[in-house]
């Protein structure tokens, strides 16, 4: 059995700023980690649906970086204004956001 509904995993890998590659945490990451679990707690969701920081998705030129298991949909999130966008319309209405995929 599947424990979640919906699993939201949020790079939060951190490099030197000086790092060419750059990383999702210098590009504000945490905080919209942080913007998931508090929309997914606010709207009932816990236990239904987590989020919760991962390492590098090695996705690091599009940061900040955000993959919805299991519907394997990924997204460029710049910032946790469009957090709720993603949890209304993808995590409970089941329609990715697609001004948001990467593809």
């Amino acid at each position: 059995m599947i424990p979640y509904r919906k699993h939201v995993l949020i790079c939060t890998n951190r490099r030197d700023p000086d790092n060419p590659k750059g990383s999702c945490a210098n590009s504000g990451s945490e905080a919209i980690c942080e913007a998931f679990k508090k929309e997914l707690h606010a709207r009932g969701l816990k236990g239904q649906m987590r989020a919760n920081s991962s390492g590098c998705l090695d996705q690091c030129a599009h940061g900040p970086t955000v993959v919805v298991y299991p519907d394997a949909v990924w997204y460029q999130v710049k910032s946790p204004a469009e957090v709720k966008e993603i949890v209304e319309q993808h995590l409970i209405g089941d329609q990715p956001v697609e001004r948001l995929r990467l593809k």
